[in-house]
This record gives C-alpha cells, structure tokens and sequence, in this order.
C-alpha cells in the first residue's frame, strides 16, 4: 500500500506533519514521549489492511511545526484536525504517555472518537513504584532551557522511566536513535503535562475524564512491572465502558517489538 504523506493545520496555526496509509475506518496512532511517527511504523503497516491509519508527528516533533505557549488542550485540537482531516471520525491508539493524550482527547471529542485502546499508559496509584518528585517536570525543564538536552533525555530515562543510571549511560553510548531524542527533548515537559496528576502515587483525577463516551481498553503486557497493572485496574474500575486486560509474555516495549500482538488485540477490540 502507499502512504501519502499530508499535513493539517491546528486551530492555533501549527502545521501537523501526518502519513496515511490503507483503507477502512480511520485509527490515529498517538506517540509516547521522545517518539517520531517513524517509531509505530511496523504497526501502521499491519493495521492498514483494516483501517486507514494516521501516524503523525506530534507538535514540536518531526516536520511539525510548534506554537507557544504549550497546553494540552492545543494538542486535543491537533488530534482532533487529524481526526476531521479523515473524515470526520476515528478510532485513538496511544502508548504510554500517548495514551494518556488520546484519553484526553476521547474524553473532550465527544462522538468523534469511536473507541480508545490504551497501552500501558504510565499510572502511579499507589506504592507500587515510587512516586514522581515534584519537580520531575522542572527539573526537565530547566535542563532543556540550559540546552543541556541530553541531559534531559537522561534524567528522564532514570528517574522518570525507572531506568538505571548506567543503564541510560549505555544507550546513549550504542542507542541509533538517541539523538534524535535529544532533538525533540523540548517536547518532554509536553509529556509531563500530560501525566501531571498522574504519577504522584494517589488516586487518579477522574473527574478530568468524566465526560468520556467512546469505549475504552486499558492493555497492559504480562511482564511489566506492577504499577502497570494497577494504574490501568484502577481506570476501568472509575470510568464507564472501561475494561483492562493483561496481554501474556508482552512489555512496555512491545509495540516497536511485537507489533503483530498489538495490531492483532486492537483488531479485535474494535471488532473491524
């Protein structure tokens, strides 16, 4: 199939760099933090064959363009031209904190989101992992403002993804694409706006996604760590039309490295 390469623009002027590819109902894939479109490429791939799927460059990222001041809201519009720009209407795929993005966005749309397929997306709830500092997010920031952008990627990696420190040490050392991650670094407090109240190991503010109508599936992989499980548990237990499943042998990273399993779990979701 060929993908045709577009762009859209939001509703405060930046330009969304998008691929479309396939046919069927419309899907837009949502990128987790430090992700370019290129990252759910082999999924897109996969899911053409049911749906006309939409990879875009989140704002800030890729051939996108960025406007400021950043809010999360202005990244719900940039969902939701993508979302008019296919017609009308989608389904939402979202990783990690992507898919805290697309909760967002399914939760303000309305009608114009079909259905939600979240995987893994970043909850702390309770002790199940140590809590988020604070100033997680100023910390970040104040890396970027200096320019120190790597140092950015690093900090996140440790503290905010529970990476160790030597760990972190290596992948910038051997990891292809870590300076592709230092060029967008500028987009990690974006992220982090997204999860705030999200991560401080307390009840989750539900009442920021009250109004969501669309049906939702909160997936997480059988080998990841617990928090995980009970964030999503916890999400299905508050919000209507709302089911977690456990999907066996799988990971936080399992949507770059098994990407047949995801496309095969949304296909059935959305019964396309």
């Amino acid at each position: 199939m060929n993908t045709i390469q577009k762009t859209v623009t939001s509703k405060d002027g930046t330009t969304i760099a998008f691929e479309q590819l396939g046919v069927g109902p419309a899907i837009v894939l949502v990128d987790p933090a430090l992700a370019y479109r290129t990252g759910s490429a082999k999924l897109a791939n996969l899911l053409a064959e049911k749906f006309t799927v939409i990879s875009y460059d989140r704002r800030g990222r890729g051939k996108s363009t960025d406007t400021q001041p950043y809010t999360i809201e202005r990244e719900v519009e940039d969902i939701e031209a993508l979302i008019d720009a296919a017609g009308g209407s989608a389904y939402l795929f979202g990783s990690s904190s992507g898919s805290v993005l697309a909760l967002d966005a399914a939760s303000k749309l309305g009608n114009k989101v079909k259905g939600l397929f979240m995987y893994e997306p970043p909850f702390i709830i309770d002790n199940s992992r140590p809590p988020m500092p604070d100033d997680f997010a100023d910390q970040v920031t104040k890396l970027v403002s200096a320019d120190r952008r790597s140092d950015a990627v690093k900090l996140f990696f440790n503290k905010g993804m529970g990476i160790p420190a030597v760990f972190v040490t290596m992948m910038r050392l051997f990891m292809r694409d870590w300076s592709k991650m230092v060029e967008i670094a500028h987009t990690l407090p974006y992220d982090l706006a997204v999860l705030a109240g999200t991560q401080s190991g307390k009840p989750l503010p539900v009442k920021r996604w009250a109004s969501i109508t669309a049906p939702t599936l909160v997936m997480t992989g059988g080998k990841s760590e617990p928090f995980f499980h009970k964030g999503a548990q916890a999400l299905a237990e508050v919000l209507p039309n709302t089911q977690h499943r456990i999907l066996k042998d799988q990971h936080h990273g399992s949507v770059v490295t098994a990407p047949k399993v995801i496309a095969s779990e949304l296909v059935e979701f959305f019964k396309v």
